[in-house]
């Protein structure tokens, strides 16, 4: 068995290193939803030079 964690080296990965990557996968997870919610709304809008959908005929 391994007694990484008993080393100076293995108590800074458990104690510090390991919740940095914790905390940074978190907030690229956060980023990622962010520019997906970005892209869709983008994607939803019509291009330049399209027409523009307007009320239905029902609605006047």
């Amino acid at each position: 068995m391994s007694d990484f964690f008993r080393t100076q080296m293995g108590h800074r990965f458990y104690e510090s290193t390991m919740p940095s990557i914790a905390r940074e996968l978190a907030r690229l997870n956060d980023n990622l939803e962010r520019l997906l919610a970005v892209v869709e709304r983008e994607t939803a809008k019509p291009a330049e030079g399209e027409p523009t959908p307007g009320p239905s005929k029902e609605a006047r």
